[in-house]
């Protein structure tokens, strides 16, 4: 482990040593909801897919071509400026397949962040709208004054799962708990319940999951890790 983490502080030494380093643009999010859209339209064309949304911002509030806007938690960029009211998206099948995007009718509530700026305040935990996958839901009910709600998760990605850890929800920064082999839970305040699409989910319904950046690097690096210690 110890020749692992040396050849990475070299790496990253001779990177600050001889040059600055060149990083791609990445938008993040924190998953805490500003407000919820509504479908308007999701036509097949040609190219692409078209989704239209209505919008609760106001003109010139970080909506210009180009910029990205997350959609239930997943990350999409506004074919044309928007007004604040209405905007429009490109969406491949790939998004399609692996979203809940494909379950859209025109009239669906959908959760609305705006990308976070440099000056932002981090509410919630980084995330970055790439779902990592759909889980399901399996227990959705009022339990004393909260609402309990279990999520089923495809086989593998438990180990993404901690007590008290964070995972991104239909774009929602929340706390999970009670983890199990196939399935996590999590307790809904108010506020939660107020400002997104997640009161008009019953089980049965499939949601966007993305697990926390941090827990997949970390594993990513022991794999490495243990992978060069058995070489």
């Amino acid at each position: 482990m110890q020749g692992t983490f040396r050849k990475q502080w070299v790496k990253l030494s001779f990177n600050q040593s001889f040059g600055s380093l060149e990083y791609p643009s990445l938008q993040m999010f924190t998953g805490i909801v500003e407000n919820m859209g509504k479908v308007l339209s999701l036509d097949e064309g040609k190219e692409a897919w078209t989704l239209r949304l209505s919008l609760p911002f106001g003109e010139g509030e970080g909506l210009e071509a180009g910029a990205s806007l997350s959609v239930n938690g997943c990350c999409l960029t506004l074919r044309e400026s928007s007004d604040g009211n209405e905007a429009s998206f490109d969406l491949l099948d790939e998004t399609l397949e692996r979203t809940n995007l494909s379950d859209f009718k025109k009239g669906s509530l959908v959760n609305l962040e705006r990308s976070l700026p440099a000056n932002g305040r981090v509410g919630g935990h980084f995330v970055t709208g790439h779902v990592d996958a759909l889980g399901k839901i399996v227990v959705f009910e009022e339990r004393g004054k909260n609402l309990f709600l279990q999520i089923k998760v495809p086989s593998g990605c438990e180990q993404y799962l901690v007590d008290k850890g964070c995972i991104a929800v239909d774009g929602c920064s929340l706390t999970v708990c009670e983890v199990e082999e196939e399935s996590f839970a999590i307790w809904l305040i108010p506020h939660t319940l107020a400002k997104t699409n997640l009161p008009t989910r019953k089980p049965g319904d499939s949601l966007n999951l993305e697990f926390d950046l941090l827990a997949k690097y970390v594993r990513k690096l022991a794999v490495t890790s243990l992978e060069d210690c058995c070489e």
